[in-house]
């Protein structure tokens, strides 16, 4: 193993805990709040009194981690030490075909990447058998017959484009929602937050989204008014920064880049911010959208602050024609078909 992606075994906190009592962590519970409480970690105060949870963070280190838990882990939401040596040398001897030994994953953000890659690394991989945490086994509960209607109509086939409203609208580099704006993906996971008093803004590296969610009891907005992101309100439940959010299109998914399955407009998404180290926080949100899902459920994965990290412009339209490519192309495959 190179010194560049040498990557320590030992156990941080966001993994330190016992896995039996973590796996069984409720929905409407903080898994956060426990491996704070069980790591006796208290989050340092701003000068108004509020848990300081201000930083640049990324979800990187959670690139490795499956969305659902595979069958053979059971409830098991952590990997043994034996196991998570093999994720670690498996994620390694990747890392050094895409990059070469001598690689340093602090270049991929300074923009010292090698020819053809994006890619950003992990360097403290999780040790989490699934992003999903509720229900215990780490599997996405059914969808209701309607959402899984809705997901059929919503395929996207890119050999039959009839219309730019058929592309997502992370495609169209318009938005990739609340949560998937901070999933782990191969680059762009940064995630900044600052706070004031009342406030707390959260901006996302991609795409280029941010919320100034108050922290008082102001109502939502009306229901008629439907936005991509979104209307959060948030609270302190303990040192949990809690984030409810109301009145979303039916436009974005809810995982990788905003795909995956469609809500709809009745979703509410609760996240859950919790500071369990010095560098990082235990971010947790819940979906509860019985249009679409049978039961509730949660995923849950540690952002971690690092000094090589800085959340970059996300130009996402600046050279790309990748829309104009897709839509002539499909139009001259029709002008063809129509004169064979």
């Amino acid at each position: 193993m190179s010194r560049a992606f040498h990557v320590t075994l030992t156990l941080v906190a966001a993994v330190s805990v016992s896995t039996g009592a973590a796996a069984q962590t409720p929905i409407g519970g903080s898994l956060g709040a426990r491996l704070a409480g069980e790591s006796n970690y208290t989050a340092p105060r701003t000068p108004w009194g509020d848990p300081d949870l201000q930083g640049t963070f990324t979800s990187d280190d959670s690139l490795n981690v499956p969305t659902q838990r595979p069958e053979e882990f059971g409830e098991r939401l952590f990997l043994t030490a034996e196991e998570y040596g093999e994720r670690v040398a498996q994620q390694t001897a990747r890392a050094e075909s895409l990059f070469g030994e001598e690689f340093q994953p602090e270049d991929a953000r300074i923009g010292i990447n090698p020819p053809g890659h994006w890619l950003e690394l992990g360097d403290e991989f999780s040790r989490q058998t699934s992003l999903v945490i509720d229900p215990p086994d780490g599997r996405i509960p059914e969808m209701t017959p309607e959402g899984r209607e809705r997901r059929a109509l919503g395929a996207f086939n890119v050999d039959s484009v009839g219309s730019w409203e058929e592309f997502t609208l992370y495609i169209r580099c318009i938005t990739r929602g609340v949560t998937g704006s901070i999933w782990p993906v191969i680059y762009g996971n940064g995630t900044r937050i600052i706070q004031g008093p009342g406030f707390v803004g959260i901006q996302n590296e991609m795409v280029h989204e941010a919320r100034v969610i108050p922290l008082d009891d102001t109502p939502h907005v009306g229901e008629d008014i439907r936005m991509y992101m979104g209307d959060s309100r948030g609270r302190w439940d303990g040192d949990t920064l809690v984030v409810e959010t109301r009145n979303l299109t039916d436009r974005t998914g809810v995982q990788v880049n905003g795909g995956g399955n469609r809500h709809t407009e009745d979703m509410v998404l609760t996240e859950r911010f919790t500071r369990i180290g010095p560098d990082r926080l235990y971010y947790e949100a819940t979906f509860n959208d019985p249009n679409t899902w049978t039961a509730p459920w949660t995923v849950g994965f540690p952002i971690v602050e690092k000094p090589t990290y800085d959340v970059f412009e996300y130009a996402c339209h600046e050279g790309n024609n990748a829309m104009f490519n897709m839509l002539s192309g499909a139009r001259a495959d029709e002008a063809a078909s129509d004169n064979p």
